[in-house]
């Protein structure tokens, strides 16, 4: 911890002071990590790049999104067995559908806020089997 911080800390209740200073750097390091001005379709791009085949191998899954916002739209991938296909527009009978606005799935691509966070908080609302939701992290890492 930095000393300015320290030596105010000492004046008043040190754990809060330490965990204030680790939100502080925690989101900092985030709002620098993260591509700011991504948009959703370069988010879905760069998910070609990272797709996992041996952790899809028996997983049969169609994910839908619908983002809101000025780059928002619609996109899927259907996973079937080790291989995807991906595409802009709606897919039939969506295994889970993500619904959230385009700045908030960006943010949560790009590490800058965590998925569990942005659910819990009402800004992604995701639909269907919450199993084949967390395993889309696993198959496109």
């Amino acid at each position: 911890m930095p000393n300015y911080l320290r030596v105010k800390c000492r004046a008043f209740f040190p754990p809060t002071c330490v965990l204030a200073a680790a939100i502080s750097l925690g989101v900092l390091t985030a709002a620098v990590a993260g591509h700011v001005d991504s948009t959703p379709q370069e988010v879905f791009d760069s998910m070609r790049g990272s797709f996992q085949p041996g952790k899809a191998k028996g997983v049969h899954a169609r994910y839908q999104w619908d983002l809101s916002g000025p780059q928002g739209g619609q996109w899927w991938i259907d996973v079937d067995d080790g291989k995807y296909k991906m595409g802009k527009g709606k897919i039939d009978n969506p295994s889970v559908t993500f619904v959230a606005k385009d700045k908030v799935w960006v943010a949560v691509s790009n590490h800058q806020m965590g998925g569990t966070w942005a659910y819990l908080t009402g800004r992604l609302k995701i639909r269907g089997d919450q199993g084949l939701a967390r395993k889309l992290g696993e198959i496109f890492p």
